[in-house]
């Protein structure tokens, strides 16, 4: 539930933020997002023609969805980590249309039954330094 409730914060101060700055594309860089999970015990009962065939009706209608605005690229990795079976990494100038995703992915069984614990949400913004040293620097002039 805190980590719900952490999401929907950061979703609302991102949002409020972009309604303060001008968003165009000149001056906005794209967020990039990890969304790192964890596969459930409802999850790895279901048949692999089960888990494709939800990806199917459930998943891509909802990336197609946002798709314009939105990157998704989802991998595995319960290979290489122990507590993360999978990840995914987002990229959007949108961060409006990657609240309405979360949302809507709120709505399936991704969150309800759930197929997936999420363990952690990693928002940034390539090289984000260089804009703020650049505003620094005007300022002191």
């Amino acid at each position: 539930m805190k980590k719900l409730l952490l999401i929907l914060l950061t979703a609302w101060c991102l949002g409020a933020h972009a309604q303060n700055e001008p968003n165009t594309m000149e001056n906005q860089k794209p967020y990039t997002i990890l969304i790192l999970m964890n596969a459930t015990p409802q999850w790895l009962a279901l048949s692999r023609d089960e888990r494709s065939a939800f990806v199917e009706k459930k998943l891509t209608p909802i990336f197609a969805r946002v798709g314009q605005t939105v990157n998704i690229q989802m991998f595995d990795s319960e290979y290489f980590h122990a507590g993360v079976s999978d990840f995914m990494i987002v990229n959007t100038s949108h961060i409006d249309d990657y609240q309405l995703m979360m949302e809507l992915l709120r709505d399936t069984e991704v969150y309800n039954a759930p197929y997936f614990e999420i363990k952690d949400i990693i928002l940034g913004q390539e090289n984000r330094f260089e804009d703020f040293n650049e505003r620094f620097k005007r300022e002191k002039e």
